[in-house]
């Protein structure tokens, strides 16, 4: 069943028709799920602490509305403005605003959340017809999921209108207990089968329902204000429209990723510059089977300690063969095809490679966590005294990578010794050290989580921020000397023992190499999801898959349209012709669907061999070659900038 969604500007948004990807999971209705929920979602980010100066809340939404047009919404305490230029996006110098937090404030969180069911109390009495699924608060905001017929930004006055109306009779939020058996009862009256899901999802007893007035009612744990009419009406904006799935149309399995057109191009110009950069840093690519011997993972120790989270083996020719969940081993055994010297450390090698691990259903959340995905590991082998800049170099080319993308906002933090850990403490100094020192080279501030290491060894994590201020795991760099740091067992496991992986040293003696686990984006798929909530799907010239969109103004030009067309794509831009409706709807859908180009052909311009340019961020361009257009577009794209 295809589904639709409404997000906020700064959350995802569908780029067209076409969907990025399909999940073949049925998207998780736990309260944490909204990166990729369900159906037709409208989300809304409430903007300031209550007040009744109107005055300043229409300032304040003034300037955020500003904020978001270039994703730069920060996460602290409220209006303190700054000038600043978004380097990431070539946007000019503007007013930006810090949005206030959950954290900073539980008032808030409860004013949010009370806003999120007000909505859907308005959606449904404007569409009968309405199904509700979830609807949460999110760090800067909140949005509610419903299945229902596709929505307008012109349907979101109408809601917001009735929101408003809601919120001045100042109904009173009431919460109720009942059995599970009651609450099903319930819902099956009203005939709300996505709650039934979501009931089944949530283990506490007893049941909480809250209501509004006695007149709309959903589940929900809370916490809400005491009326609607502690809402400030002035201090809520509805944002924007876009499409998600509830259930994946696909049938090959749950939580496996299918790629579709658009999502395997943004996939690519991914993959291409995590491999320019990590050849230009020395790192030597490796392509590794999916499968192995089961043998080798008896070896690994996965099979004693990681079976549970490992599909079954099958049979071939009377051996047994295994899914990886992992790539580690697979870059022991390369190391292992020759014999090393300490001078030839240290050795860096990196894949994307993609590895399956065995997920219960009720686990698997869109994009974010599912049963077969890429992991950009990478592994390097190197001797004691260059851990620090091997580790430092890491964090280089973290930062390089995570820039490209436009996130510049992380929080370090460094996992340090648990009560119950493995090693001598000179092990674990020495390890910890390393990463401290390489941090604090680096120029890196840093959260010490005292205790918060494996048993097997200290960490970094590194989260990045969105543009609407939530943070997602996304970089683990792993130091270890005689311990194993990359996989949480409960016993000592020395992976480099147990591949009895050496080098020769200058005394023509046998020793191990250190190794420093580490990975960047985490997983193609989930990075990929984080892109889409960073930039609410409006992805900048660089990375949008239709880089232009070539439209003629009749028919009559759709020849010229289509050689315009082919010398784009021969540039290397990434270009479209669509036609077959008036110009002012093609326009229309082109800006929709977050087209940053489109090139506008009528008879003048076909007559001169040219194109008129309209970019989506910077408006009309006027009149141009071909070839200005080609080398005004390329230079944009190449140095990360707008048209």
């Amino acid at each position: 069943m295809k589904s639709f969604g409404t997000f906020g500007k700064t959350m995802a948004l569908s780029l067209s028709s076409q969907p990025l990807f399909a999940s073949s999971k049925p998207l998780s209705p736990l309260k944490n799920a909204f990166p990729f929920s369900p159906i037709r979602q409208i989300s809304t980010l409430f903007l300031l602490y209550p007040s009744n100066n109107n005055a300043t809340t229409n300032k304040f939404l003034l300037r955020c509305r500003n904020s978001f047009s270039t994703h730069a919404v920060q996460e602290a305490a409220p209006p303190a403005a700054s000038s600043q230029t978004n380097t990431n996006t070539g946007a000019s110098s503007i007013d930006k605003i810090v949005l206030p937090t959950n954290e900073s404030s539980d008032g808030l969180l409860r004013i949010r959340h009370t806003c999120a069911h007000v909505m859907a109390m308005a959606v449904q009495k404007l569409y009968p017809n309405a199904k509700v699924t979830i609807g949460p608060w999110i760090e800067n905001g909140f949005y509610y999921d419903f299945d229902m017929e596709p929505l307008t930004d012109r349907d979101l006055k109408r809601i917001k209108k009735e929101m408003d109306r809601i919120i001045s009779r100042n109904l009173p939020l009431v919460r109720e207990e009942v059995s599970r058996d009651e609450a099903q009862r319930r819902i099956m009256s009203i005939n709300e089968p996505y709650k039934i899901e979501i009931l089944e999802s949530i283990q506490e007893e007893p049941i909480t329902i809250y209501h509004i007035g006695d007149e709309w009612w959903d589940l929900c744990a809370g916490p809400h204000v005491e009326t609607t009419g502690k809402i400030n009406k002035k201090a809520i904006e509805l944002e924007s429209v876009a499409g998600a799935y509830w259930r994946g149309d696909d049938e090959a399995g749950g939580g496996l990723v299918f790629w579709h057109p658009k999502g395997a191009i943004i996939r690519h110009i991914i993959e291409d510059t995590w491999k320019k950069i990590h050849m230009e840093r020395g790192y030597d690519l490796l392509y590794t089977p999916h499968v192995a011997k089961a043998d080798l993972w008896k070896i690994s120790g996965h099979l004693d300690f990681y079976k549970e989270n490992m599909f079954d083996q099958m049979e071939i020719e009377e051996e047994l063969f295994q899914l990886r969940p992992m790539n580690c081993p697979y870059h022991v055994l390369v190391y292992k095809r020759q014999l090393h010297s300490y001078r030839d450390f240290p050795i860096r090698v990196a894949e994307l490679g993609t590895v399956y691990r065995y997920e219960l259903s009720g686990s698997l959340h869109g994009l974010f966590r599912v049963r077969g995905f890429t992991q950009d590991d990478a592994h390097i082998f190197c001797l004691e005294d260059q851990i620090k800049d091997e580790i430092r170099g890491v964090l280089d080319l973290t930062e390089e990578i995570l820039q490209q993308f436009g996130f510049d906002k992380y929080e370090v933090n460094l996992s340090t010794r648990p009560e119950k850990a493995v090693g001598d403490d000179e092990i674990w100094e020495r390890a910890t050290s390393a990463l401290k020192d390489a941090l604090e080279d680096k120029g890196w501030s840093y959260q010490i989580d005292d205790g918060g290491g494996a048993f097997y060894g200290p960490k970094i994590d590194l989260k990045i921020e969105d543009a609407l201020g939530r943070k997602w795991q996304c970089s683990t760099i792993q130091a270890y000397f005689d311990l194993d740091l990359l996989f949480h067992w409960p016993v000592d496991f020395n992976l480099p023992q147990r591949f009895d992986i050496t080098y020769v040293d200058s005394n023509q003696e046998r020793k191990r190499p250190i190794m420093i686990h580490r990975a960047v984006l985490g997983s193609l798929e989930r990075f990929f999801g984080v892109l889409i909530e960073n930039y609410a799907g409006d992805f900048p010239l660089w990375l949008s898959p239709i880089q232009a969109r070539v439209l003629p103004v009749t028919d009559a030009q759709l020849q010229y349209c289509n050689e315009v067309g082919k010398k784009l794509k021969a540039s290397g831009i990434r270009a479209e012709v669509i036609s077959g409706e008036r110009l002012p709807k093609l326009i229309r859908n082109a800006e929709t669907q977050k087209i940053p180009l489109m090139a506008v052909v009528g008879p003048k311009e076909a007559e001169t061999q040219t194109v008129t340019v309209r970019s989506r961020f910077a408006g009309e361009l006027g009149n141009m070659s071909i070839d200005e257009f080609i080398s005004r577009t390329k230079t944009a794209s190449e140095n990360r900038t707008f048209l």
